[in-house]
């Protein structure tokens, strides 16, 4: 399998990784020296159960997984994979594939569903889709895992004024729920939006929403 078109490698400094899940050799070698040819990684699983036994990768990635296998096909191997992740993505490809199994595919949440001959550029289209899905979603856990780790360092009273805050409150209906002064809560709240980098209240509101920080927690 030979392709003139690379595919595009400036997800991250890490190269992304792609997981081939197919219980043909033929086909599992083939794609495995065409995302090779790319610049990507691969890891290569003969079977469902192989690939389950192994870690995730800690990286960009995406599976490209064969419908039908022996003993766990992929959509039981799609299932039992979203059980540890959810969000990875995947590409399912096929030789007996129908409207009907391409649309189990799709509700299932698979990026897209190829039918056995494909053009190895669709393949590579595919991938890339699920690639930069991948990096997204990545970028997005990141982001709400700094933010969490700004959260924790909060003291319990930053924690009860920003839930008034968050809920609408004026700095003196909080300070009249906590039993503070007008000038405390307003310090408090000085404090803990420095501490969480943000200068409004709607980006304060919006970061506990993301966070799921409830309004009542002390």
């Amino acid at each position: 399998m030979r392709t003139s078109l690379a595919l595009d490698n400036r997800i991250s400094d890490q190269p992304p990784v792609v997981v081939i899940v197919d219980d043909d050799p033929l086909i599992r070698g083939a794609m495995d020296s065409l995302f090779r040819s790319v610049g990507m990684e691969t890891r290569c699983h003969g079977s469902a159960l192989d690939a389950l036994a192994g870690a995730l990768p800690d990286a960009v990635c995406c599976f490209v997984v064969d419908v039908r296998m022996p003993q766990v096909g992929g959509f039981e191997f799609h299932s039992r994979l979203a059980e540890r992740d959810p969000d990875v993505p995947i590409v399912f490809v096929t030789g007996h594939g129908d409207i009907p199994m391409t649309v189990k595919a799709m509700k299932a949440g698979a990026v897209d569903f190829l039918a056995k001959p494909f053009r190895d550029q669709d393949l590579l289209d595919a991938v890339n889709v699920a690639l930069e899905r991948s990096r997204e979603t990545r970028a997005a856990k990141r982001v709400t895992a700094e933010a969490r780790a700004r959260y924790d360092s909060l003291t319990p009273r930053e924690r009860e004024v920003m839930a008034g805050v968050t809920r609408g409150l004026l700095n003196k209906q909080v300070a009249g729920e906590l039993g503070l002064a007008e000038i405390t809560v307003k310090l408090h709240r000085s404090s803990l939006m420095k501490k969480l980098g943000v200068r409004t209240v709607p980006d304060l509101v919006r970061l506990a929403e993301s966070l799921g920080a409830s309004a009542h927690e002390s």
